[in-house]
């Protein structure tokens, strides 16, 4: 069975196989990866998805609600918690970004109707042949990242989001030879 290049790990080839790229229409896990991949800025994905349930226990399920409204005393609390990354400035941003995710939900019904809307509600399918063509960021991921920060929210740059837009699905960037490229078209 041919894969992607990129998982070399047992965890790594599980979210390959199961999720990477399945469009996600869900505002609990598409807030999840946005903290995940705010996470993992200047650190490998698989040190993310190792400590991924951490983050889950960490975080009550990823509930907006929750996160929204943590406190100070809260956040230092997170950062003695070894399950996670204590990053003062991620773990800042992942409150910060849980009020804005709120105000979203407020203006357009849903975080998935904003989120979805900059790729015409359907994913971009590209055709890749090698994991060498596939970009860092694309205009698309430029646009979503100037509007979200404009929204207040942060860690949330070009590279950042595309890679959110990768692990949600609202873009196919599975190599052609994949099974998986065809498999969630």
């Amino acid at each position: 069975m041919k894969r992607c290049t990129w998982p070399k790990n047992e965890l790594a080839l599980a979210y390959h196989d199961t999720e990477w790229g399945v469009p996600l229409h869900d505002d609990r896990a598409l807030f999840e990866f946005l903290v995940l991949e705010g996470a993992q800025a200047g650190l490998s994905w698989d040190t993310i998805l190792r400590k991924r349930e951490a983050y889950r226990k960490a975080f009550d399920g990823f509930d907006v609600n929750k996160v929204a409204r943590y406190t100070d005393a809260k956040a230092a609390k997170l950062l003695l918690n070894e399950g996670i990354i204590r990053n003062r400035l991620k773990i800042a941003s992942a409150i910060k970004n849980a009020k804005a995710f709120l105000q979203v939900q407020k203006e357009f019904g849903s975080f998935d109707k904003y989120i979805w809307a900059f790729v015409d509600n359907k994913p971009i399918v590209n055709k890749w042949n090698a994991a060498t063509q596939i970009p860092a960021k694309t205009d698309v991921s430029v646009r979503i990242s100037v509007d979200m920060k404009k929204r207040g929210f942060s860690f949330v740059g070009s590279t950042i989001i595309y890679a959110h837009m990768q692990a949600t699905g609202m873009v196919n960037d599975h190599l052609m030879t994949c099974f998986r490229y065809k498999e969630i078209q």
